[in-house]
């Protein structure tokens, strides 16, 4: 069965995608840890980062690393938390989330964001700061 992230990829489910190239794409969680909590997925269905060839791993962790940059620049974090988890969504996709303490990256904590324009604002942010990170090139153009 098709992953709901193949079904975000693919625009039959609606993504706020701050990230597209052709291997990987990035796009906010709709429970985030905290507001710019953003996944990085590859476009390929595999379910576990464990399977992923070694080539597309490593592109999924250079663009993590991106996320992770831009992260902390729009949202003045210290750090960019990661995490790959993957039970909720066979998948794979890595969280990349503002953090100031560890408490930051429990998943227990992660709270479906009903308001549109908080999640709206949070995929502006960074699509800003990865553009003056200097990697317009796989910016989506929406804002």
């Amino acid at each position: 069965m098709t992953s709901i992230f193949s079904k975000i990829i693919a625009g039959e489910l609606p993504g706020r995608f701050v990230w597209q190239d052709d291997q990987v794409v990035a796009f906010l969680t709709i429970a985030p840890l905290r507001a710019g909590h953003t996944l990085v997925v590859p476009r390929q269905e595999i379910d576990k980062w464990t399977d992923l060839p070694p080539e597309l791993l490593t592109r999924v962790m250079t663009v993590a690393q991106t996320i992770g940059r831009a992260v902390e620049r729009a949202f003045d974090a210290p750090r960019a938390g990661l995490a790959i988890a993957g039970l909720e969504v066979p998948h794979c996709h890595v969280h990349v989330s503002p953090m100031w303490e560890m408490a930051d990256l429990d998943f227990a904590h992660m709270a479906p964001e009903n308001d549109a324009a908080k999640l709206d604002d949070a995929a502006r942010r960074l699509r800003s700061a990865l553009r003056e990170l200097g990697e317009p090139a796989h910016v989506p153009r929406v804002d």
